[in-house]
């Protein structure tokens, strides 16, 4: 029987177990499996919802041969319009472990093309992954988004820092660096010249929120000039996708004489093998006033600073914080995040060439809340 796509319903839940079973005795990472439950535990489908998960799963005769997710949600463009597209996440073929089951990957991408025509991809691993080299050849748009990190405590950094420290001599000169000081001396340097050649601006005032008021929506209205394709990011959005609930979030508004000119939402970073035992932090989220985003980024840093983590790390594709971020003394890395639109939707953009330097993407866009990120 041929393999047929559909939504994920209650009653392929012991299926969809038997498939991440089979995964995981194939040598898989626990956490490459598909989700557990048909009903999405964040983003569900509600009547009127803006913004939203479905998943679905590939039968095989009753056998779950894969799955794949699509979060859809409002999106500003070029032309000043809105329209929903949908984000391709988490597709998971058997294909990965079997290759008797290869083509599964192919036919849960077509078949996410039928259903959203207008769709889009992010993250992905890197340009060397199978998705990515795939989505290559059907011809999508695509682009790194750029990787920015800094390190609070160069210490810990160079003691923790696993790929740094691949080889018996660059462990010795990292534990020396460390241990001397001089790590902490030249990270010192850098910050302090960062500092001098930064913006100087009138002060902002930054509070830590429980949730986003209504005051976003106001900055996301004047803002929305600035940017070229981005996601809705008004206050309706951010209490949907950073609702209270979400306490490992925090939510930073900065404002100057009272009004909101940009914001930012930080968390903890899920633990990696590669950063060893360093608290790694992440500014998830951000959105500014032109003329804000250095104000932005500084906020946010410091916040992750107070909070007592040794690094932080973000995405972010608007030329705008690029240039906020490196000011804010953040230094560049080799991204994998990588961004690809559907042929449909490059089509709606106009020039990528144009686009490009605005559309404004961060970790938030892909896969990574409420906690992958």
């Amino acid at each position: 029987m041929a393999i047929v796509i559909q939504p994920y319903r209650p009653e392929h839940e012991p299926a969809v177990a038997e498939f991440n079973q089979r995964l995981r005795q194939a040598g898989e990472d626990v956490n490459t499996v598909f989700f557990k439950y048909a009903e999405p535990r964040w983003l569900p489908r509600k009547p009127a919802a803006r913004i939203y998960n479905e998943f679905f799963v590939a039968i095989d005769s009753g056998v779950v041969r894969g799955g794949y997710a699509l979060k859809t949600q409002d999106f500003l463009f070029p032309d000043g319009s809105t329209r929903p597209i949908a984000y391709y996440h988490h597709p998971l073929s058997e294909g990965i472990v079997n290759k008797t089951h290869a083509i599964v990957g192919t036919l849960l991408l077509r078949d996410a093309i039928m259903r959203a025509p207008l769709l889009y991809c992010l993250g992905m691993g890197g340009y060397e992954n199978p998705l990515p080299q795939m989505l290559i050849r059907l011809g999508w748009t695509h682009c790194a988004v750029p990787f920015f990190f800094r390190v609070l405590k160069p210490g810990r950094f160079l003691r923790q820092m696993q790929p740094l420290r691949s080889s018996f001599a660059r462990r010795l000169a990292m534990d020396a660096a460390a241990f001397s000081g001089s790590g902490w001396l030249g990270s010192a340097l850098f910050q302090s010249y960062r500092s001098l050649t930064s913006p100087r601006s009138v002060e902002t005032s930054v509070s830590e929120v429980p949730a986003f008021g209504d005051e976003v929506s106001t900055a996301w209205q004047n803002g929305k000039p600035e940017y070229s394709f981005t996601a809705v990011r008004d206050g309706e959005a951010l209490k949907v996708l950073y609702p209270p609930t979400e306490a490992h979030l925090t939510r930073v508004e900065v404002k100057r004489d009272q009004d909101v000119v940009g914001w930012a939402v930080v968390g903890e970073r899920r633990k990696d093998a590669k950063y060893g035992e360093l608290r790694v932090g992440s500014v998830v989220d951000c959105w500014a006033l032109p003329g804000e985003a250095f104000a932005v980024a500084k906020a946010a840093t410091s916040t992750l600073a107070r909070q007592g983590f040794d690094l932080i790390l973000t995405n972010q594709s608007h030329a705008m914080f690029c240039d906020a971020f490196r000011q804010a003394g953040y230094l560049s890395g080799p991204s994998n995040f990588i961004f690809a639109a559907s042929k449909k939707l490059s089509g709606l953009l106009g020039s990528f060439e144009k686009v490009h330097p605005r559309m404004h993407f961060t970790r938030a866009d892909g896969d990574g809340l409420p906690k992958n990120y």
